[in-house]
C-alpha cells in the first residue's frame, strides 16, 4: 500500500474512531439525553459569562439559525439558560445551567483522558512531531 492510501485509511478510521469513542464517553446514565453535537454546543458556550448567540455560532462555524435549534433543545433539557440582554433586547445571551456546567466538565474530562492516553505512549520527540503534523493537517482542513 502506498503512503497516500495508507494515510487515507488511517485518517478515515481515526476520525470515525474518535467520534465513536467520544459518543460512548458522553452517553453515560446521567447524560443519556445529550448528543455529541449538544456537547460541542455546551463546550462553545463555556463556563465563563453568558455569550451572545452570534459569537457561539461563529465559534462552532454554524449559522445562528442552526445554533438556535440546538439551543432550544438544550434549554428544554435543562443544560442551557437563555435570556435577553438588558442593554439590547434584540440580543439573546446563553449560559450554562448547573446541569450544563456538570456536562461541560464531564466532556472536558473525556478530552483530557484522550490526550493523556495518546501522549503517554509517545516520546517527547514523537509528541513534537505529532503536534506539528496535526497542526498542519488542521490548517489544511480549515482552508479546504
Amino acid at each position: 500500500m502506498d503512503i497516500n492510501s495508507t494515510l487515507n485509511d488511517v485518517l478515515v478510521k481515526l476520525f470515525r474512531n474518535v467520534n465513536v469513542i467520544e459518543e460512548r464517553a458522553i452517553r453515560t446514565e446521567e447524560y443519556k439525553d445529550v448528543t455529541t453535537n449538544d456537547m460541542h454546543v455546551i463546550e462553545a458556550i463555556g463556563m465563563e459569562e453568558a455569550k451572545n448567540m452570534t459569537s457561539v455560532a461563529r465559534a462552532l462555524e454554524v449559522t445562528t439559525g442552526t445554533l438556535t435549534i440546538s439551543v432550544n433543545s438544550l434549554v428544554k433539557k435543562g443544560y442551557v439558560d437563555r435570556v435577553r440582554s438588558e442593554e439590547d433586547r434584540r440580543v439573546v445571551l446563553v449560559s450554562l445551567s448547573e446541569k450544563g456546567r456538570r456536562a461541560y466538565l464531564h466532556h472536558q474530562s473525556f478530552h483530557e483522558q484522550m490526550i493523556h492516553s495518546v501522549v503517554e505512549a509517545l516520546t517527547e520527540e514523537e509528541q513534537l512531531v505529532l503536534e506539528k503534523a496535526l497542526s498542519k493537517l488542521n490548517r489544511f482542513f480549515r482552508v479546504s
